[in-house]
């Protein structure tokens, strides 16, 4: 039976792939999109205060990732 637990499961491996290969613009939106999941994952089983901090750590990485494509997290992603 698939369900949205999978889904985000296995766009966590995917974005888990993508940051090994050091593809870091796409893991990032992977990893969001898996945070989608496990927001609806949280609301289906009622737990409104894990859905808050899944929200909050989902606006922090879309911010993450705004600052990547505008250019303001250059300096740090290339020091490495």
């Amino acid at each position: 039976m698939f369900s949205v637990a999978i889904l985000g499961g296995v766009l966590l491996n995917i974005g888990a792939y993508f940051t090994m290969k050091g593809w870091i613009y796409r893991s990032v939106s992977v990893y969001l999109f898996a945070d989608i999941c496990w927001i609806f994952l949280a609301l289906e089983n009622g737990d409104l205060i894990g859905m808050s901090f899944i929200i909050v750590g989902t606006i922090l990485g879309a911010i993450a990732l705004y600052k990547m494509y505008t250019g303001q997290m250059k300096k740090a992603l290339d020091h490495q």
